[in-house]
């Protein structure tokens, strides 16, 4: 049976093992992450949302500090075993906290270390996880396998914090915490059997990118103007609307002063919209910049509408519409990236573009956590639409009076006899 297009990589026997393990994996990861902002910002703060900024910095700085490293390792070291070594050691983490929780003794620096070791293993999961997409299935369908692979993340998502809501009403964070590190298991056996598998991915694999050091993919970026564009709309964002641990969980206490599970259902309607804009890009091909540029809009007026929402039940519904702004843009960028870079920079190009998402992610927490307790949780998710714009003007700019130019002038010299 032939699937749908906007499936068409789960025909791929590889891919579907992969993407299966890793669903129930990021079900698990955002039963952690769901709980450990909670637990911080509920019980070891004053309702502070600076602590939770702070958590989301720790995590997500060492993308930015470890990327010569990671880079190079995500093209030199063979991908599954070093997906392999990355999931036991964030296992290990997540139940080092749940020991900590369930027994009591746990305090707002032992989470601080934890996200700090998590974030450092994640450098290094991260680029490997996204560039083994591409062993995984052949070239023709990375778009597909990446958009599908990504709704498979916000899938969990929907998932995921809903389900934390409930066991930390029920049990408490730390056992969340201890279910998480089950949830690693099928990925391990996952990873365990591609290993006695051919991966189709990895034939046109060349030896020269063992013989490139990690600068090259700079220098090979540094050479591709519309991926430089892309990358800094996706920064300017992401560094205020990607925060949404800090400004969700300001909002639940500070505005609404509801409790875990309203916190859990506003990430999860975040995760409908994130799903739908996985579908929309799991339907397309290689999205073209002219596209691209006209993302931002989208964040900009969502986030707007969203800072002023009157009630609990519209700020939720917004959240969908917010959630699919976000992940139309960060899915098709990324998608864009990938395709338009040659096989052998994949892995360290990738690993830029996840710092400067992420790594933007982290210098922007502090910050929004601070705008939220200063001015109030509503500012703290109004000044990401004035991100947005701002991205949606540079992109705009580049587009109309560069790219278009570009475009225009190469067709001519084509013509030319």
């Amino acid at each position: 049976m032939q699937l749908p297009a906007t499936f068409r990589a789960l025909s791929n026997t590889n891919f579907r093992l992969w993407v299966l393990a890793a669903f129930v994996s990021n079900i698990g990861t955002w039963l952690q992450r769901t709980a450990q902002d909670w637990i911080v910002i509920s019980e070891l703060s004053d309702h502070n949302a600076a602590a939770v900024g702070v958590v989301v910095f720790l995590q997500f700085i060492p993308q930015i500090i470890l990327l010569p490293i990671t880079g190079w390792a995500a093209d030199r070291i063979d991908r599954r075993r070093l997906l392999l070594g990355t999931q036991i050691a964030m296992a290990l983490l997540a139940f080092i906290l749940g020991v900590l929780a369930i027994s009591g003794i746990i305090e707002l620096w032992h989470v601080y270390a934890c996200a700090l070791g998590l974030g450092i293993v994640a450098a290094f999961d991260a680029p490997a996880r996204h560039a083994f997409v591409s062993d995984v299935v052949s070239e023709k369908e990375v778009p597909n396998a990446v958009s599908l692979n990504s709704m498979s993340f916000h899938s969990a998502r929907l998932i995921g914090p809903a389900i934390a809501g409930i066991l930390i009403a029920a049990v408490g964070a730390g056992w969340v915490f201890v279910i998480n590190v089950a949830t690693f298991g099928p990925l391990l056996i996952a990873l365990y059997l591609l290993g006695q598998r051919t991966l189709i991915g990895k034939e046109g694999k060349t030896e020269t990118s063992q013989k490139t050091g990690f600068l090259d993919g700079f220098r090979y970026l540094n050479q591709q103007r519309e991926m430089i564009v892309v990358l800094g709309m996706v920064a300017m964002i992401t560094a205020l609307a990607m925060n949404f641990p800090v400004y969700l969980s300001a909002m639940t206490v500070q505005v609404f002063a509801g409790h875990a599970g309203q916190y859990g259902l506003l990430i999860s309607m975040m995760a409908i919209g994130s799903i739908a804009g996985a579908l929309i890009t799991a339907s397309r091909q290689q999205p073209t910049l002219g596209f691209l540029v006209c993302l931002p809009a989208g964040v900009a007026i969502s986030s707007a509408i969203l800072a002023f929402a009157p009630s609990f039940l519209t700020f939720a519904l917004m959240m969908s519409v917010l959630g699919f702004s976000i992940q139309l843009l960060t899915i098709s960028s990324f998608t864009f990236i990938q395709l338009s870079t040659v096989k052998m920079y994949r892995g360290r190009v990738m690993a830029i573009a996840l710092a400067t998402m992420l790594g933007s992610t982290a210098l922007g927490a502090p910050l929004v956590g601070w705008i939220a307790d200063t001015f109030g949780a509503r500012w703290s998710i109004g000044i990401s639409s004035l991100s947005a714009l701002l991205a949606f003007s540079v992109g705009q700019v580049y587009y109309r009076r560069y790219y278009l130019a570009k475009q225009a002038s190469q067709t001519v010299s084509t013509q030319e006899p």
